[in-house]
């Protein structure tokens, strides 16, 4: 199967946005800002602490949601010239094969460590932090998105 794709930035930004709330550290992170604003929250209300501890974990927790959900995201974005570029990709039962107008790079199936699926996209994934986002709206419909998701699923276990 061939596809050809460019990006939206949009729903790229959201895939980024996806892929940094799935990481383990920033899971574990997430919960113990959250642990710690609640647990401030309810000694706040005890007058068990002062309003500005209570200030500092509420501060920490909004700055770390915006550095997450808005400034990691679009920096990656507007750094990154893979986003601007148009491609083609061959899906076959040997490898994926993704070409540019600079030209084109190869890669068998067992340089995959796994895929996810995301709303927009099938992530790619080579290693924990490196993946390639392959958009779903550039399948000509829901029976080659499925055909596609059969083939990562049989190709590299099931997605995430």
């Amino acid at each position: 199967m061939t596809i050809q794709f460019g990006y939206d930035k949009k729903q790229v930004i959201q895939a980024l946005r996806y892929h940094f709330i799935t990481r383990p550290e920033i899971k574990i992170l997430l919960v113990l800002i959250n642990v710690f604003a609640i647990t401030s929250a309810i000694l706040f209300a005890l007058h068990k602490i002062q309003a500005i501890s209570f200030l500092i974990f509420s501060l920490l927790w909004m700055v770390l949601m915006l550095v997450i959900w808005r400034i990691l995201p679009a920096s990656i974005y507007s750094k990154s010239v893979t986003f601007k570029d148009h491609f083609i990709m061959h899906f076959t039962s040997d490898a994926v094969v993704l070409e540019t107008e600079r030209g084109g790079k190869g890669w068998t199936w067992d340089k995959f460590s796994h895929f996810v699926e995301s709303p927009y996209f099938f992530h790619l994934y080579f290693d924990s932090r490196s993946f390639f986002l392959v958009p779903k709206d550039s399948f000509a419909g829901i029976p080659e998105v499925q055909e596609v998701r059969q083939l990562l699923r049989a190709r590299l276990g099931k997605g995430k």
